[in-house]
């Protein structure tokens, strides 16, 4: 350990509820409901009128008073025609009946509906086959929501449904949190960009491009701070690169090699050190503090061990900066297809493929070989199987937690 003390593996819920415990969301900013989506409330949303705005017809049918029909033998004179955007403007008298559409308003007098094909008519005469009850096929006045309701809480990361009750709702401007900007550094010599030529020792770095979209899928704005070669003082140059970011994020040098700068680095430069090292696999040597009041996030170097933190911290930190509840990766139940050996220390995180049985059942299948520099593989996974520390062999057949990192 070059003479350091060690640090304790932590276990990833309490690094995680640490990582949490230190972050707040970003200021509150005004944009169009339009623009909204995508985006996390900074404050409930009520309406600003009422929906429908009157009793409206659910059917195409005719309006008519129920007590009218309690007789089926009655036959009712249509006096008119009730549309979408028209209504039919007097009231409805004793054995009368309105011609009513789907989402037209219903006529001052009316109580139910009486549907098309329940009817006979001849001329402007109609004939029910079947009683209507009152309140019939009524969408009343503020079924949907009423002028001060409350339609959204804050927190809620707005989708398209949302969007279009935003519209509805008559919320032409809405609060929302500002996206977080994350600082991105890659760091190593052996690193280049992809395109760039490289030496016959250098390897093309991809963790900044992963992580960027992962940035983006969590609702923040991805900085890209380039590649910082292992010195103190290109690292202590790009470092100052991420003033103003709400969060910086390394990739490599948070080991204990000689040539893994970016810790002491960071704490020359003032960073408070909150956690290293994570009980976990991929991902162990992952660190995290803050500078300056911004939280750093020190991400392993290799490409699977770097995208598993960023599934596990880096984008439950983003959503929670973002302005989202603090909350973990959901998981989902699956049985496993293979046989698993007992568990270590660590929590494993396994690439795995799903597939779903004909009762529905997900069956996971692990990955023969889980080696943390093969990106190919985690490209290939639908999921990653989530084996807690000491868990004992598994054989298959028996449920199992899992991540799912695509839709199922």
């Amino acid at each position: 350990m070059n003479g350091k003390a060690p640090f304790p593996l932590l276990p990833v819920a309490e690094a995680r509820a640490r990582l949490f415990a230190q972050l707040a969301p970003t200021g509150t900013e005004w944009v169009p409901f339009s623009e909204a989506d995508g985006r996390v409330l900074a404050s409930d949303v009520t309406a600003n009128r009422t929906q429908p705005p009157f009793d409206a017809s659910a059917m195409d049918g005719y309006a008519v008073r129920a007590e009218d029909l309690a007789d089926l033998s009655a036959r009712l004179d249509v006096i008119g025609e009730s549309v979408a955007g028209q209504r039919f403007s007097e009231a409805l008298r004793p054995g009368t009946a309105v011609r009513i559409f789907t989402g037209a308003p219903m006529p001052e007098g009316a109580d139910a509906i009486v549907l098309q094909e329940d009817v006979d008519r001849a001329g402007d005469v109609i004939a029910a086959r079947e009683a209507p009850a009152s309140g019939r096929w009524i969408r009343p006045a503020g079924l949907d929501f009423k002028t001060g309701d409350r339609v959204l809480r804050a927190g809620t990361r707005l989708g398209a449904a949302d969007v279009a009750l935003l519209a509805s709702v008559e919320a032409l401007s809405v609060p929302v949190h500002r996206r977080p900007v994350v600082a991105i550094l890659a760091t190593g010599d052996e690193l280049v960009r992809p395109g760039s030529p490289r030496g016959p020792d250098q390897i093309v770095a991809s963790n900044t491009y992963g992580l960027a979209a992962q940035v983006r899928a969590a609702g923040g704005i991805a900085r890209d701070l380039g590649i910082a070669g292992d010195s103190e003082e290109a690292l202590q140059a790009a470092i100052a690169d991420a003033a103003g970011a709400d969060m910086l994020v390394t990739l490599g040098g948070a080991s204990v090699g000689d040539r893994d700068l970016v810790g002491p680095v960071l704490r020359g430069l003032g960073m408070t050190l909150d956690f290293w090292k994570i009980a976990m696999r991929p991902g162990k040597p992952l660190m995290f503090g803050t500078l300056g009041g911004m939280p750093v996030l020190g991400l392993p170097g290799n490409p699977v061990s770097s995208l598993v933190c960023g599934t596990l911290f880096a984008g439950p930190a983003i959503r929670r900066l973002a302005g989202e509840p603090a909350s973990a990766p959901a998981t989902l139940r699956a049985r496993l297809a293979a046989d698993l050996g007992e568990n270590d220390r660590r929590e494993d995180y396994l690439r795995a493929s799903l597939t779903r049985e004909e009762d529905g059942t997900l069956l996971a299948t692990p990955f023969p070989r889980q080696d943390s520099s093969m990106l190919a593989l985690l490209s290939r996974a639908d999921a990653l199987v989530v084996r807690p520390p000491h868990a004992p062999p598994a054989r298959a057949g028996e449920a199992v937690d899992i991540l799912p990192l695509r839709a199922i």
